[in-house]
C-alpha cells in the first residue's frame, strides 16, 4: 500500500471521529439545555407557592386583626339580651352585622375550633389559667375565654383556657416516719 492509500483510509476516520465528537457535543448540549429548562420550570413553582403563601399569610394576618374586634361584638350582644325592647332590636342588627363578618371569615377558610374538653395543646391553646382538681385528668382544658381559630390546619389565633391541674396525693411527714418506724420493727 501506497502512502497515499493509506491517508485516504485515514481520512474517513477522521472525519467520522469528528462527526462523532460533534454530535457527543449536540447531545451535551441538548442535555444542558434540557437541565436549565427543567430548573427554570422548579424555579417557576418554587416563586409561584412561595407568592401564594406570601399572600396567605397577609390575608391570615389581616383576618387575624377582625378577631378580637368581633370577640368584643360578640360579648357585648350577649348583655345586650338582658336590655329593654329597644336595645334588643338594635343588637339584633348588630348580630346580623357579626354574623356577616364570620360569614366573610368562613368564605377564607377561617374556623373556630372547639377546646372545652380536650387535652390541652400548646400548639392549639394558650394556658392562662389553672385549676387544681382531682375529679379531671391533668391537661383537660376545662374553660376557653377567648376561642381558638385555624386556617385549615394552621392556627391564627390560639384559643385562651383554663387547665386541669391534678394534684397526687402525698403522705405527710409524720405518717411516713411513722409507718416506716413500724417496718423496721
Amino acid at each position: 500500500m501506497t502512502e497515499q492509500e493509506s491517508a485516504l483510509q485515514e481520512e474517513p476516520k477522521s472525519e467520522l471521529s469528528q462527526e462523532e465528537k460533534l454530535q457527543k457535543e449536540l447531545e451535551d448540549y441538548k442535555d444542558k439545555y434540557l437541565r436549565l429548562l427543567a430548573e427554570s420550570e422548579n424555579t417557576r413553582k418554587r416563586l409561584q407557592k412561595e407568592r401564594q403563601d406570601m399572600i396567605r399569610f397577609a390575608q391570615e394576618g389581616v383576618l387575624a386583626e377582625f378577631l378580637t374586634p368581633m370577640d368584643n361584638l360578640e360579648n357585648a350582644l350577649h348583655f345586650a339580651e338582658h336590655a329593654s325592647e329597644e336595645t334588643a332590636n338594635w343588637a339584633k342588627g348588630f348580630h346580623m352585622i357579626l354574623e356577616q363578618f364570620k360569614d366573610v371569615l368562613s368564605n377564607h377558610g377561617v374556623t373556630t375550633f372547639a377546646s372545652v374538653g380536650s387535652h390541652f395543646d400548646p400548639n392549639w391553646h394558650e394556658a392562662v389559667e389553672t385549676e387544681v382538681v382531682d375529679s379531671a385528668k391533668d391537661g383537660l382544658v376545662l374553660q376557653e375565654y377567648v376561642k381558638g381559630y385555624r386556617n385549615k390546619d394552621r392556627v391564627i389565633r390560639p384559643a385562651r383556657v383554663k387547665v386541669a391541674k391534678h394534684v397526687i396525693q402525698t403522705q405527710p411527714k409524720e405518717e411516713k416516719i411513722t409507718q416506716l418506724n413500724q417496718e423496721d420493727a
